[in-house]
């Protein structure tokens, strides 16, 4: 996932969502130690560390070791004036309106603010506590307000629209005239046109919902911190030992010491599904999670759901559109949420076939358990279909998750990732940790360059480790991204995941899955850290072209290069054997179904739950009848329930663009086999072209063209069903 600072003038749309990714969604809560601590008192303003300008090397970085939460209401108020100042010196501007006068100054401002959402993401996402919560409550709204009337104000709509009405006869060229187009387009569909009145209700529909996100996060927290603690050491059978002491050390740091606590989130969750053999406790586990802002009590999120989607479908009306999938799609590749279902419904009979499948295997096995009189007879269900897809997995491929383990030392694959970005890009990384300020001990940095040429290109942030104050999941975002407009930017980027750190002198291992993650949210980083444009305008992507570097980005993991050099047994240094290689390919395809399922009746709900005029009020019921519809297996729960659905609900930003990883994927596989049809992964003239059209270019021209002008047409979906095991006719 992607959430990436977004420099002020792009437009209102990308402003608003990146204020909701970044101001609104602080999702953890401090210790009892942090949150005992009194609040320290507000600097005075001009001596106000957050809001000056970066120092020290690489251009100047964050000042990380003196951020603190009261710091930021005074930055925000500040940062707002003097944003507000340079867009009315915009506006009084005497002089013809121009390119030059109007984007270019335009694009050149917020440079403060812009710092200050760089570090507040940080605060929210990465260091949060009770009171980051509270200032968040209180903050978004009000800087949701300031944007949605500044990018309103008529005068300032009316200098864009001069310079849009004379762009083909003002000499400008091709990218100018397409900032022109776009901006001028997304203000009239953002609603520069309406009426003084219907600007006013815009005005405050964006703040209420900007509330309602910061209300949904909070709640979704309250049970994301909660725990199921389990008193019997013999419950947690079947669970790896470094797991389970990680689980002790969680319940020692809630005052239960002698316990073992379980986090009610997806990376505490998921290990306890897949490897406990107490069913009692997987069943326990599974539903405190999937029951997460579902429990009828304070911390229920239903409500607020329902009025986030009344008012995103009056705000779409009044903008003009039938709906507000209409509204978000307007400026994707997909266009529409018919052509978004439209590949959608073309994986999702045979995923649904494919877990009809496996669920008969799981049967079997567990059958012959009972028969054996190793267990009572049972029916499959969804908190039994992790634990028995590894007993079909074992089976079938003699393959067991704790046999690949051992070989996947998460910092050996740091060193293999920014291997493969060298060989494939020219990018090197210099570990520079201890010689620039960062907000977490933990954190290690890395000086980013050019390997041809030795130039500087910036600095990479890596924030790997679960802790209190940070949120589940796994993101990339940058801190500064790349112009040169204004003078050439360096680029600051980072990668943040939660895996679980191991015991002090132990390497950390990883799974499978999660060293899939390492590779793909570092897929983001190296799109980023490529990029070279001139016009911040043209560097944010659309929506569901986000997520296609990132999952092109994962397939070099099992590459036998990366796997030879980097997967080395963490007591032997021995690399992973040839058999076990052959038998993680052999799996490549295994379980298919289930992860296609269980992501895609998301996705689906999602389209569906925004791409009607009438908002259903009864959320539980709509998720209900959906599914029921569409045939989602009794087995599987969506991989986001919608009580608890993040992506949708924490700011309007994935919202009616689930369905965005499978477009992404789309076009992962089918350039996935651009490599192999060529001379192979390494192949340096496919990479050449796919960062060079791609990669480097921002959204300097239409995606989905850059797409035909990488690989000769459009991208084929039978890669994707091949890619997945599935039928392609």
């Amino acid at each position: 996932m992607s959430r990436t600072a977004q420099p002020f003038a792009r437009s209102l749309s990308i402003m608003l969502a990146s204020t909701a990714m970044i101001v609104g969604y602080s999702q953890m809560t401090a210790t009892a130690a942090e949150a005992a601590q009194p609040a320290a008192a507000p600097a005075p303003a001009d001596t106000n560390p957050i809001l000056a300008p970066w120092t020290g090397p690489f251009e100047g970085v964050p000042p990380w070791d003196k951020m603190d939460p009261e710091l930021f209401p005074d930055a925000f108020a500040r940062g707002m004036a003097e944003t507000r100042a340079q867009v009315q010196a915009v506006i009084d501007n005497p002089e013809a309106p121009t390119f030059d006068n109007t984007h270019v100054p335009m694009m050149l401002a917020g440079d403060t603010m812009e710092r200050v959402y760089a570090m507040w993401g940080v605060q929210t996402s990465n260091k949060s506590n009770d009171r980051v919560e509270d200032i968040d409550a209180e903050w978004s709204p009000k800087l949701t307000t300031f944007y949605t009337e500044l990018f309103l104000e008529p005068k300032l709509f009316a200098r864009y629209k001069a310079v849009y009405d004379k762009r083909h006869s003002s000499g400008l060229d091709a990218q100018q005239i397409r900032i022109v187009e776009r901006s001028y387009d997304e203000m009239v569909r953002d609603g520069a046109n309406l009426s003084p009145a219907d600007k006013a209700k815009l005005v405050a529909m964006n703040a209420k919902l900007e509330g309602l996100f910061s209300a949904f996060s909070s709640k979704l927290l309250g049970d994301e911190k909660l725990y199921t603690f389990v008193t019997d050491k013999a419950e947690l059978a079947g669970l790896e030992p470094g797991f389970v002491a990680s689980l002790a050390s969680a319940a020692e740091a809630n005052g239960k010491p002698g316990q073992w606590a379980i986090k009610n989130t997806r990376s505490s969750a998921q290990p306890v599904m897949q490897g406990a053999t107490n069913r009692a406790l997987r069943e326990r586990v599974y539903k405190a999670f999937v029951s997460r802002g579902d429990n009828g009590d304070a911390n229920d999120t239903n409500a607020t759901i329902a009025e986030i989607l009344k008012l995103r479908q009056q705000r779409a009306e009044l903008l003009g559109f039938p709906t507000h999938a209409n509204y978000r799609m307007a400026d994707t590749m997909a266009k529409t949420p018919e052509n978004a279902m439209g590949l959608m419904m073309k994986v999702w009979p045979a995923a649904v076939a494919r877990v009809k499948e496996e669920v008969a295997d799981m049967q079997a096995i567990a059958d012959a358990e009972a028969k054996a009189g190793n267990g009572p007879k049972i029916t499959i269900e969804p908190w039994d279909y992790r634990f028995y897809s590894e007993k079909v997995r074992k089976a079938k491929y003699d393959l067991d998750e704790s046999e690949v383990k051992p070989y996947l030392q998460l910092d050996k694959l740091v060193d293999g990732m920014f291997w493969s970005a060298g060989q494939l890009y020219d990018l090197g990384f210099r570990e520079n940790t201890g010689t620039i300020p960062v907000f977490d001990p933990k954190v290690r940095t890395f000086e980013v360059y050019n390997l041809k040429t030795n130039e500087n290109v910036g600095v990479f942030y890596l924030d790997n480790f679960a802790r209190d104050g940070k949120r589940s999941g796994a993101w990339m975002t940058t801190y500064r991204s790349q112009q040169t407009l204004g003078g050439e930017r360096n680029v600051l980027a980072s990668n943040n995941n939660n895996f679980t750190e191991a015991a002090k002198g132990e390497p950390t291992l990883i799974s499978l899955d999660d060293a899939q993650t390492l590779f793909h949210e570092f897929g983001h980083g190296i799109h980023y850290l490529l990029q070279q444009v001139t016009y911040p305008a043209l560097a944010g992507v659309p929506r569901d072209f986000v997520e296609y570097p990132s999952q092109v980005n994962e397939n070099w993991l099992m590459t036998p290069e990366v796997l030879s050099k980097y997967a080395t047994h963490y007591k032997t240094g021995a690399p992973m054997p040839q058999a076990l290689v052959d038998k993680i390919i052999a799996s490549d395809k295994f379980n298919q179904g289930f992860s296609t399922v269980e992501y895609l009746a998301s996705a689906i709900v999602d389209m569906k739950l925004h791409d009607r005029t009438t908002p259903p009020t009864d959320v539980d019921k709509f998720e209900r009848e959906t599914l029921a519809e569409i045939g989602m297996p009794r087995e599987i729960v969506m991989r986001h329930r919608l009580p608890q659905f993040g992506h949708l609900f924490s700011s309007d930003a994935y919202s009616a663009g689930y369905y965005s990883y499978l477009w992404s994927e789309t076009m992962d596989a089918d350039t996935w086999a651009a490599f192999t049809e060529a001379g192979g992964p390494w192949d340096r003239s496919v990479a050449d072209r796919f960062r060079t059209i791609l990669l480097m270019t921002g959204n300097e021209t239409d995606r989905a063209e850059a797409y035909r002008a990488f690989r000769g047409r459009d991208p084929d979906v039978k890669a994707l069903l091949e890619k997945r095991g599935f039928p392609t006719e």
